[in-house]
């Protein structure tokens, strides 16, 4: 297909200009030379109307009765002429009449009476003019001589297709003909080799193995390849950053899949085994604890997945308050075994523009989080209010905590997948501030770690866009 071939398209877009521009070159020189050509014949009309009134009655009377040929050349004159293709080939025989100054003619070429241009009026004044005899057109040209006082009238007719004229545009014509093919295989040439590099670029992906995603280099490529080059090295970049990320996910997946697995494995052995009916009952509930784990563990790794892949969640205007509220509510069981005091505040007129399910996971991991590595007796704080700022309104979501902390220089890894701090205890898979951080990101929010309640403990601060109505409507009055 001739459209899907850029080597074959920029060849026809080339040629097709050059043609263009050569053909209006060709057409404007064609109507200069044609007028060029016109004056000539003016000029030399003129001169005839000249000589013709320095001559004598006599030779008037004989030149009148003789052919006047005013061609400047004839085809198959002198032999060895360079070129004939502007020889005035066609008839070109001019006619004169020459009157007194009382209007009597003393001389003139008899055709004329036989085209009807004998007793033509004269024109006033000294000039060229052109005119219609006997269906042709002839060119004429008066002469007043106001010395001897006659007035001296030239006729010759009009060739339109005059050889002269055509010569010309054939000598402008054939060297473009003869140059066009050479052209074409100059255009194609150059065009071949521009694209080159695009050719070595097809080859350089053509023969990458899978496995093989460092960045492609063709060498010293033009101005106008670079960026493709650029952009299909960004995109290797960005494919071996998520299949390394992957692999990663995929290897810390394992690892802490395998742990909760064992230990099931483990305690369903002694409940097998062990004979004392209440030991046996409490290696069951092991295995239902490690049970439960592992499917916790499970939903967050394939809640990571989705967030991962980019998933279209639809979204709406929420109130984090009222989750936060059921987070609260759902979690109460765990702060009531470690005796842990949860306060609330709340501006219930936030809102939000995201989807309740997984803003209720984030409250439910952040408050988790905080419940299970806080000190036993000790407080969390969860906020939600609107702050200003020169940008936009935001709506702040914060959960503190007074418990142990985390070390300064592992602040900026909780957000890590699978990352623990060093000194916890709790049980844990360290998957949590990772899908806070993701679903935050999800939904153009901000995660700030800094110091808890009481200047120690964790405070994790999730900074929301706040969600902005469109004004409503006014009412039309009813008419």
């Amino acid at each position: 297909m001739m459209g899907a071939s850029i080597r074959r398209r920029l060849m026809l877009l080339v040629l097709g200009s050059i043609a263009f521009v050569w053909a209006i070159a060709l057409a404007s020189s064609y109507r200069q030379a044609t007028r060029e050509v016109a004056d000539w014949e003016q000029a030399r009309l003129a001169e005839l109307a000249q000589m013709l009134a320095l001559l004598d009655q006599s030779n008037l009377n004989t030149l009148a009765n003789a052919r006047i040929d005013v061609r400047e050349e004839e085809r198959g004159g002198e032999t060895g002429a360079n070129d004939t293709d502007d020889d005035d080939s066609l008839p070109r025989d001019a006619f004169f009449q020459v009157r007194t100054r009382d209007g009597r003619v003393i001389a003139g070429s008899p055709p004329l009476r036989a085209l009807g241009a004998w007793d033509l009026p004269v024109p006033p004044v000294t000039g060229a003019q052109d005119m219609v005899l006997a269906g042709q057109t002839y060119h004429s040209f008066t002469l007043r001589d106001t010395a001897l006082g006659h007035t001296v009238r030239v006729f010759e007719q009009a060739n339109t297709r005059s050889d002269l004229v055509s010569g010309v545009a054939s000598r402008i014509a054939r060297p473009a003909l003869i140059a066009l093919p050479v052209l074409a295989l100059l255009v194609w040439s150059s065009i071949g080799w521009s694209l080159a590099p695009l050719r070595m670029l097809s080859d350089a992906i053509r023969a990458r193995d899978i496995n093989r995603l460092e960045p492609v280099d063709i060498g010293h490529a033009p101005t106008e390849v670079r960026p493709l080059v650029d952009a299909i090295n960004q995109l290797l970049s960005r494919l071996l950053h998520s299949l390394e990320r992957e692999r990663a996910f995929t290897a810390d997946a394992a690892h802490e899949l395998k742990t909760p697995l064992a230990a099931i494995k483990v305690q369903a052995q002694v409940a097998l085994a062990e004979p004392d009916p209440a030991r046996q009952r409490l290696a069951m509930e092991r295995v239902v604890q490690g049970v439960d784990r592992s499917a916790r563990l499970a939903e967050q790794l394939l809640l990571l997945a989705r967030l991962d892949m980019h998933e279209k969640l639809s979204k709406a205007p929420l109130a984090p308050g009222a989750l936060a509220k059921n987070a609260l509510l759902a979690n109460a069981g765990s702060a009531q075994q470690k005796d842990i005091h949860v306060t609330l505040h709340c501006d219930m007129r936030a809102e939000i523009d995201a989807e309740p399910v997984l803003i209720g996971i984030l409250f439910d991991n952040l408050l988790d989080n905080a419940i299970k590595y806080g000190n036993i007796g000790g407080r969390v704080e969860v906020a939600v209010h609107t702050a200003q700022n020169p940008a936009q309104d935001r709506v702040l979501v914060s959960v503190r905590d007074n418990g142990p902390g985390v070390a300064p220089a592992d602040l900026h890894r909780l957000t890590n997948r699978f990352f623990r701090a060093t000194g916890n205890q709790a049980t844990g898979s360290g998957l949590g501030l990772s899908i806070v951080a993701r679903i935050a990101e999800h939904f153009g929010a901000t995660v700030q770690l800094g110091t808890g309640l009481e200047g120690r403990g964790l405070a994790v601060e999730v900074s929301f866009p706040a969600y902005a109505a469109a004004p409503a409507e006014q009412l039309k009055p009813a008419a």
